[in-house]
């Protein structure tokens, strides 16, 4: 058995020879190109720009506004004067509802709700239909506007004392008194409520019991909070603009501005965004500090700045707004508020001895040339291509206030005129006196 083992094994090695010395005299095979590889296609997830921006519609309200405006989504409410509270539709520009409300602060929105501080009493209005959920008697003097988020109604009391009332009913859950006014609307994020008060300090209380969880004091009193679960953003009137992390109260970075930081900050996924009273609007990483750009404003704003999509949108006491590519600051354009009557539009052909039908223009109003800007500008998206649209609000005297809202178009811009060339000279065509010969 061990002879026959020998005797294969040889056998074995012999052909494994022959087969090399085979393959080695034939031409190599030709071997196929590597498949390539198929390209993962990048989404482009930069939201839509505002600009170029088309009219959807412009309405007149015949009253001037008694406070700023609340919003919920595509609905807004505004406290006009007479003593009323008229909802309207953001879409379409229709009123929904109008009831009796003397507002004696800015209204707010929220859960199905529309909140009003009258002269004795706190009201709750159901949003759909302006009914008067519950009522609440209070006497005490508010700071500032009540503040809604996550069904919880914040209450910050010029003597220093908070409440957080439960936003369906009204109930009183909670009071903690920080022997200091508030300075600007308290802001909530995660399970916390940060006060910003006028001894210069923010406070973060626990949402759910009022505990302290911890205090800051920064070198001014702070204006609006922009309040994200890690990180806090404030300017004070110190002139520095401040990032405070949530977590232990430190001060993250701070920037000196030449000015108050005027409204709230707005943020994106790396950078936050922001206003200051020396006309420049900055971009700010969020983590480092680093500024990314600035951009000199050519009027004074007199709100925080918004941010529509992938635009920035700054106004002033006057129009027009100024919108700001949110990329590198670059200007992306000017809006004015003036609507224009536009045209009918025909839906169809029409039958023999017959007009074609048209489409009803959307309402509109014309902007007077002496209006101001009333309200700061709120942005929405388009329910169906959430693309993003503006409402600018403005005032004047004779007229009251007026609403316009404008959204992103897909139309290309027109093309101007050509000019007309210098020294033109235009040439009659001369009428032949006698006809051609016949051919």
């Amino acid at each position: 058995p061990r002879t026959t083992a020998v005797i294969s094994h040889r056998l074995a090695l012999a052909v494994g020879v022959l087969l090399s010395v085979s393959a080695r005299g034939q031409p190599p095979a030709p071997r196929p190109f590597p498949a390539p590889r198929t390209a993962t296609p990048k989404v482009d997830r930069t939201p839509l720009a505002l600009t170029p921006v088309e009219n959807v519609w412009g309405l007149a309200l015949n009253n001037a506004l008694a406070a700023a405006p609340a919003f919920e989504g595509a609905r807004a409410f505004f406290a006009i004067e007479g003593d009323r509270l008229a909802a309207y539709d953001l879409i379409d520009g229709t009123q929904q509802w109008l009831v009796t409300a003397h507002a004696q602060m800015a209204p707010v929105a929220g859960g199905g709700f529309v909140f009003i501080r009258e002269a004795d009493r706190l009201l709750a209005l159901r949003s759909s239909d302006g009914v008067t959920a519950w009522q609440l008697p209070i006497a005490d003097k508010l700071a500032v506007h009540p503040v809604w988020d996550n069904g919880w109604l914040i209450l910050a009391l010029a003597s220093g004392e908070v409440r957080a009332l439960r936003a369906t009913d009204g109930q009183l859950i909670w009071t903690r008194d920080l022997k200091s006014a508030a300075h600007a609307p308290p802001a909530l994020a995660a399970d916390r409520v940060y006060v910003p008060t006028d001894d210069s300090r923010i406070v973060a209380l626990r949402v759910e019991s009022g505990e302290t969880i911890w205090e800051r004091r920064l070198g001014g009193a702070p204006n609006e909070i922009l309040a994200l679960d890690e990180r806090l953003f404030a300017g004070a009137q110190d002139h520095f603009f401040y990032c405070v992390m949530a977590a232990d109260a430190k001060v993250d970075w701070r920037v000196r501005t030449g000015g108050d930081v005027i409204g709230k900050p707005v943020a994106d996924d790396h950078y936050v965004y922001f206003v200051s009273l020396d006309n420049v609007l900055r971009a700010m990483n969020m983590v480092t500090g680093g500024q990314q750009w600035m951009r000199p404003l050519p009027m004074r704003p007199a709100w925080g700045a918004v941010r529509a999509g992938s635009t920035i949108v700054v106004a002033g006491l006057l129009p027009p707004m100024r919108a700001y590519n949110i990329k590198d600051g670059t200007t992306a354009g000017t809006l004015t508020g003036i609507v224009t009557q536009p045209a009918e539009v025909p839906t169809g052909a029409a039958a023999p001895g017959e007009e074609p039908q048209k489409r009803t223009p959307p309402p509109f109003v014309a902007l007077p040339g002496g209006a101001e800007v009333a309200a700061a500008p709120y942005m929405l998206e388009q329910p169906l291509t959430r693309a993003p649209m503006l409402l600018m609000l403005f005032r004047d005297i004779a007229t009251g206030a007026s609403a316009t809202l404008v959204g992103h178009t897909v139309e290309p811009a027109l093309v101007p005129a050509v000019a007309q060339l210098p020294n033109l000279i235009q040439i009659a065509p001369v009428t032949p006196t006698t006809p051609p010969p016949r051919p």
